[in-house]
């Protein structure tokens, strides 16, 4: 089935803002970021259909700098393009999730260990904010929020152990990963399954044990790929099969 969407008709009830533009930045960049929020956020799902000149006329802008930015999201396998016909979302490609996670495990492990070898309060206390905010969101049932914490929580433990520009490379790896996560943290138990890990993640930072660090990271990254037969159950539609 395939679901036919343009950016002013987002597929989910979430309604994205207007996009805007920053006139002082490149276009292209922005376009990429927009439309990769709207893909790994699924309100444009796999099968979406996406019209370069709907595009380029929401922005405001030619069709170049949108036509760059479907070359790079078709570089990061979010999108396929067929051509002279059409462009739409790729469904969701399992075995480039399981290599975004491969490299993901294998980064924020190193991190972990990094960061309990160290003593930062200020991370603690930093890390322990973010996971009231996500607490907050989960009893809201916020769950746009709660994953935007969860990409922030992450996102200061690569800061604090100064490779922020991995962060920007397991992010640019990590769309078919990412959209796996958005199917699996609305299911039940899943979003405090989410916390509590985060939890223990941060309990063995502040306590300085580099192992335990690691296994918890490590058993935090598998939850969405053990999830795999369910997403094939409840989302035929958007597996590679």
């Amino acid at each position: 089935m395939e679901v036919m969407s343009t950016l002013s008709s987002p597929p989910s009830s979430a309604s994205p803002d207007t996009p805007r533009l920053d006139r002082s930045r490149h276009a292209a960049p922005q376009v990429l970021d927009y439309l990769r929020e709207q893909i790994i956020s699924l309100r444009l799902p796999p099968g979406s259909v996406l019209s370069r000149q709907d595009i380029a006329t929401q922005f405001g802008l030619s069709q170049t700098p949108v036509r760059d930015a479907l070359i790079h999201l078709t570089e990061e396998g979010l999108v396929d393009v067929f051509a002279q016909h059409k462009t739409v979302v790729s469904r969701i490609d399992v075995q480039a999730a399981q290599q975004a996670h491969f490299l993901r495990r294998s980064i924020e492990k190193e991190i972990a260990r990094v960061l309990a070898s160290q003593s930062d309060p200020a991370l603690i206390k930093a890390l322990e904010a973010i996971i009231a905010s996500q607490q907050h969101a989960l009893e809201a049932e916020n769950y746009e929020d709660l994953i935007g914490n969860d990409r922030g929580f992450h996102r200061r433990m690569y800061d604090a152990a100064g490779v922020p520009d991995l962060y920007a490379l397991v992010r640019r790896n990590s769309g078919h990963l990412d959209r796996l996560r958005r199917l699996h943290v609305p299911v039940p138990g899943k979003g405090l399954s989410v916390i509590e890990e985060h939890r223990r993640i941060v309990a063995a930072i502040a306590s300085g044990d580099p192992d335990a660090a690691m296994r918890s990271v490590e058993k935090h990254l598998a939850g969405t790929l053990s999830w795999i037969d369910g997403v094939r159950e409840q989302f035929p539609d958007y597996i590679i099969h």
